[in-house]
C-alpha cells in the first residue's frame, strides 16, 4: 500500500510550477520501484526510508534536486552534479531525470545496500589541504571593494568554498564565468551556497 506524507504534498503544491512535476515523477520512480518505502520530511527537505535513509528530493528557486544517501555506493563519485548538490545535479525539467528503467534500477541498488546494512563512512573529522587563492581570484577582488568587504567579513569555511570553486575550474572559460559569478554574489553579499541557506 502506497502511503503519502501530507506534508511532501504540501511541500510540491507550494514548489514553483517548474518543479512540481519533477517532484511528482521523482516521487512516483521512488514508490513504484520501493512499494515499502516511508515517507517523512528531514531538513526541511521531503525524505524517502527504507531501512534507514533512502534518498531525498528538494526544489529551489530555478532547479531541483534529488540524492541517494548512499550517493557514492549507489551512482559513483564522478556521477556528482557540479553545480547543485544531489545524484544527478540541476534538474530543471523532467526531461533532466534518468529513463525510468534506470531509475529503478538505481533505487533497487540503494534498497540492497539497506537490505545488507552498508554504512557508508563519513569523514568528518579529516583536516582539509590548505586552499591557496587563485591569482585570477585575487586580481578580482582587489578590483572589486565591496566584493572584497564580504568576502574578508566571511568565516573561513564560506571563504573556502569560493577559493575551491575557482581553482577547482578545470577550463580558463569555466574560471572566467565563475570569477564573474562569484563576484556578482559576493558584491550582494551572498554565500558561495546562498541557494541552499534556509531564508
Amino acid at each position: 500500500m502506497v502511503t503519502r506524507d501530507k506534508r511532501i504534498d504540501a511541500y510540491i503544491q507550494k514548489s514553483a510550477g517548474f518543479a512540481r512535476p519533477i517532484l511528482e515523477k521523482l516521487r512516483a520512480a521512488v514508490h513504484s520501484a520501493c512499494p515499502e518505502v516511508e515517507e517523512t520530511v528531514k531538513w526541511g527537505h521531503p525524505c524517502f526510508q527504507y531501512k534507514g535513509m533512502l534518498c531525498n528530493m528538494a526544489a529551489f528557486k530555478q532547479h531541483c534536486s534529488f540524492g541517494f544517501w548512499k550517493h557514492a555506493l549507489v551512482v559513483g563519485k564522478d556521477n556528482e552534479g557540479d553545480e547543485a548538490w544531489g545524484s544527478f545535479g540541476r534538474l530543471t525539467t523532467p526531461k533532466d531525470l534518468p529513463p525510468a528503467a534506470e531509475m529503478k534500477r538505481l533505487v533497487k541498488k540503494a534498497m540492497k545496500l539497506n537490505d545488507e546494512g552498508v554504512k557508508v563512512v563519513r569523514n568528518k573529522t579529516a583536516t582539509k589541504k590548505p586552499v591557496a587563492m587563485h591569482p585570477a581570484f585575487q586580481k578580482a577582488l582587489a578590483a572589486n571593494k565591496k566584493a572584497r568587504a564580504t568576502f574578508e567579513n566571511f568565516s573561513p569555511s564560506h571563504q573556502r568554498e569560493y577559493m575551491e570553486w575557482i581553482s577547482d575550474a578545470k577550463a580558463e572559460e569555466t574560471r572566467e564565468r565563475r570569477l564573474k559569478q562569484a563576484l556578482e554574489w559576493l558584491a550582494e553579499g551572498k554565500s558561495r551556497n546562498w541557494k541552499y541557506e534556509k531564508c
